[in-house]
């Protein structure tokens, strides 16, 4: 295929592209770095290009690739043993602690908080500050809607780690939440 057919699509896809991508990563850095390697990729493989889908399906399905290789990396990746977390939610015989369990928040504009800019930024601050291979798991399930086995194949876990790694993790958002946001 002719490079200017590569140069149509740079130049047609990069920004839904980007979007996507920042939408799953969240850093502009890395997001312009995943379009830049699914050009790349797609350069090197435009001779396997069928037709069989529109070239704006082909590169996305490049992309989203790159997104899982990228967060798979991220997974294999080393994560200090100690938990400091627990503590702060639960008694030594496994129950939550009084101040820490669970509360019903009834907020009036509690349907439309994922539309509020504010939390968002707090939300993202709270899974940026999540263990690398926590924050993985939840962007994997809860951004990019994979289900657990898919997750589990993927980044190489078991099921019964991948469950503990995403409720742990939710603990940990929910209390950065309540520290940042209802507080």
């Amino acid at each position: 295929m002719p490079t200017n057919l590569l140069t149509n699509w740079v130049e047609t896809y990069t920004t839904d592209l980007y979007k996507w991508a920042l939408h799953k990563v969240s850093n502009s850095e890395l997001a312009k770095d995943l379009v830049q390697d699914t050009f790349l990729s797609a350069a090197e493989k435009m001779d396997t290009f069928k037709g069989e889908s529109t070239p704006k399906t082909w590169l996305f399905s490049i992309l989203n690739h790159k997104i899982i290789d990228h967060y798979r990396k991220k997974v294999h990746q080393t994560v200090p043993v100690e938990d400091q977390s627990f503590p702060k939610f639960f008694e030594h015989d496994g129950g939550w602690q009084e101040q820490r369990k669970p509360n019903d928040w009834q907020f009036e504009d509690e349907s439309h908080l994922l539309d509020n800019s504010e939390f968002q930024q707090i939300l993202k601050k709270c899974l940026d500050a999540l263990p690398e291979k926590w924050s993985t798991s939840v962007k994997l399930k809860y951004l990019m809607e994979k289900n657990g086995d898919e997750i589990c194949q993927e980044l190489g876990i078991t099921p019964s780690n991948f469950w503990q790694i995403v409720h742990r993790a939710k603990l940990q958002l929910r209390d950065c939440v309540e520290k940042n946001w209802y507080n």
